[in-house]
């Protein structure tokens, strides 16, 4: 998963880079609106991160413009506005969820799961795939009843599958999905994390489409 983060404050902002990083997704971190609309028109996201209060405008009119465009990128609100009327207006501009600071690091990457697993269309975190059972909120795998331990790499590569099944994703579109821009990738990065990923999970679980990309295997 790609997230875009919005946020002016340089030590909230590192720590939460940190974390999605951790999660082994990609997080593009920007502090200025403009830079965020710079980051859109060059970027496809998953998720935003959103601060209502930044140098050169209020996240609230940057919100309202992203939904009256017709973009649907979930959005979640992390801002020190914690007042009722707040929550509502940012709700209300279409905000998918709203994070009080100070915050849980955990609990925004739970949140970020949740919200992710809503727009796939399977709120459900327990997933089934052949012999594989897959929790997408505590990211474990069980093969045959027995765990499998993947890296946060590993893990954020197969979930990039799980959210679209039967779909074909090209290795440019893996990169975008695993890597921020200023990212050194490795030209073969993305086959050894599917050969790998072959071997903790069986063969079967990507398929190869030669020249074209990958997909998720049938089940």
């Amino acid at each position: 998963m790609r997230i875009l983060l919005i946020e002016d404050d340089t030590v909230l902002g590192a720590a939460v880079r940190d974390q999605i990083a951790a999660d082994g997704q990609s997080v593009d971190w920007v502090m200025r609106l403009d830079a965020a609309g710079d980051a859109l028109k060059s970027a496809s996201y998953d998720l935003i991160l959103l601060d209502l209060m930044l140098p050169d405008g209020r996240g609230i009119g940057f919100l309202k413009s992203l939904r009256a465009r017709g973009d649907v990128t979930p959005v979640i609100i992390l801002t020190a506005l914690d007042q009722v009327s707040d929550r509502i207006e940012g709700l209300n501009a279409g905000a998918d969820d709203y994070l009080v600071k100070p915050f849980d690091l955990a609990e925004l990457s739970a949140r970020i799961g949740s919200v992710a697993r809503r727009y796939s269309g399977n709120p459900n975190p327990i997933v089934s795939h052949g012999p594989l059972e897959i929790d997408l909120a505590a990211r474990s795998v069980h093969r045959d009843g027995k765990p499998v331990q993947l890296t946060a790499r590993e893990w954020a590569l197969f979930d990039a599958f799980l959210a679209r099944p039967g779909q074909l994703l090209s290795k440019a579109q893996l990169e975008e999905k695993l890597y921020a821009f200023d990212a050194e990738v490795e030209s073969n990065t993305i086959e050894v994390h599917v050969s790998r990923l072959r071997k903790k999970l069986g063969a079967p679980v990507i398929e190869t489409e030669r020249g074209m990309g990958y997909r998720l295997g049938k089940s």
